[in-house]
C-alpha cells in the first residue's frame, strides 16, 4: 500500500472494479486510504478524476485487509507492489503460489526483475506476468507487460484487455529483456546526458530544457520512430538522409558512466539548488508534476476524441 499499490488501487477503482488493498500493517493500510481519499478529492474538484464514478462512489470500491488469504479471496488479478527486493518479491509470490486458484492473474510491478528470477519453480507460472507501471500509474498510462518464458498467452491476452478496460496504455514485449523497454530507453538518454554534462559541453539545468521544451515535446505525442517517419519522406527516406550523420555522432558516444565522483556533485548541486532536497520541496515539486501530467493527459484525451 504504499505510493505505486495507492496509485493502482485508484486506477482500477477508476475502472469500476472492487479493489481489496493488502498490507502486513493496519496503520499503514488506514493511511493508505486516507491518502487515496484525499487524492481523489482533490482530483474531483480540479476535474481530473479518471472514469465515471464519482470519488466516493470510487472510494466504497476500495476495503483494506491485513491478511493475504482473505485479501486475494474471489480475486481475479493480483497487482504486487512491494519494494523492489527479489527475495522480498519471490517470498510473496511462493506464498500466493499456495493459495490461489487456476484462474487468478498474478502480476508484478517491478521496473527491472526478470519474470525468469521471480516466477520460475512456481506451480502457477503459467498465471504469472509482470505489469511494470510508470510512475505514477494514475497520471502515465504506459504498462508494460513482460511474460516469464512459461507464461500462457491467454495470461498476456487478459492482462492487455484488463489494462485497456481500466484506461493504461499497454504494450506487450514478446520476451523478457533487461530493463525491459521503458528503462532501456530512458537510461540511454540519462547515459548521454551525463556525459554531455561531465564533458562541460552543458549545464545540467540546460540540459533538462533541451528534453522538456525539444525532445519531450514532441514524444508527449509521437515516438522516435514515428518522428523519423514524419521528419522526412518515411523511414526509408529519413534513412537515406541521415543514417550517416546518426552513425558519425553514436560513434563519438563514450564509454558507461560510473553515475558518481565529480559529475554526481555537480548535477546534485545545481539540481538542488532548484529543487531543495527538503520533503517539503521535492513533495511540492512531485505535486506539480503531477498536476502537469494530469493536465498533458487531459489533452491527449482530448485531441484523440477531436
Amino acid at each position: 500500500s504504499g505510493l505505486i499499490g495507492r496509485s493502482w488501487a485508484m486506477v482500477f477503482a477508476a475502472g469500476g472494479f472492487k479493489v481489496k488493498l493488502y498490507d502486513i500493517a493496519q496503520q499503514q493500510l488506514t493511511s493508505a486510504l486516507e491518502n487515496i481519499r484525499k487524492q481523489m478529492k482533490e482530483l474531483e474538484e480540479s476535474g481530473f478524476l479518471k472514469g465515471a464514478l464519482s470519488a466516493e462512489q470510487q472510494l466504497a470500491l476500495i476495503s483494506i485487509c491485513t491478511d493475504l488469504k482473505a485479501a486475494v479471496e474471489g480475486a481475479t488479478f493480483i497487482q504486487e507492489c512491494i519494494p523492489e527486493n527479489l527475495e522480498l518479491k519471490k517470498k510473496i509470490f511462493g506464498q500466493l503460489d499456495l493459495i490461489v486458484g487456476d484462474n487468478v492473474i498474478l502480476s508484478s510491478s517491478t521496473s527491472c526483475l526478470l519474470p525468469s528470477k521471480l516466477f520460475t519453480g512456481l506451480k502457477h507460472v503459467k498465471q504469472c506476468i509482470v505489469s511494470h507501471p510508470v510512475n505514477p500509474p494514475y497520471f502515465v498510462p504506459l504498462v508494460e507487460i513482460v511474460p516469464h518464458p512459461e507464461t500462457d498467452p491467454s495470461t498476456t491476452e487478459r492482462t492487455y484487455a484488463l489494462m485497456k478496460k481500466i484506461g493504461q496504455s499497454p504494450v506487450k514485449l514478446n520476451r523478457e529483456i533487461e530493463g525491459f523497454v521503458l528503462n532501456r530507453l530512458q537510461y540511454a538518454v540519462i547515459s548521454e546526458a551525463w556525459r554531455l554534462v561531465g564533458e562541460g559541453v552543458i549545464s545540467p539545468t540546460d540540459l533538462d530544457l533541451v528534453m522538456s521544451d525539444g525532445l519531450g515535446m514532441r514524444y508527449a505525442f509521437i515516438g522516435p520512430l514515428e518522428t523519423m517517419h514524419l521528419n522526412a519522406e518515411g523511414i526509408s527516406n529519413y534513412c537515406e538522409r541521415y543514417r550517416d550523420g546518426i552513425r558519425l555522432v553514436l560513434k563519438t558516444f563514450g564509454p558507461v558512466p560510473e553515475f558518481s565522483g565529480e559529475i554526481e556533485q555537480k548535477i546534485s548541486q545545481e539540481m538542488s539548488e532548484k529543487i531543495p532536497v527538503v520533503p517539503k520541496v521535492l513533495d511540492a515539486r512531485r505535486k506539480w508534476r503531477d498536476e502537469c501530467l494530469a493536465g498533458l493527459a487531459k489533452l491527449k484525451k482530448q485531441m484523440k476524441s477531436d
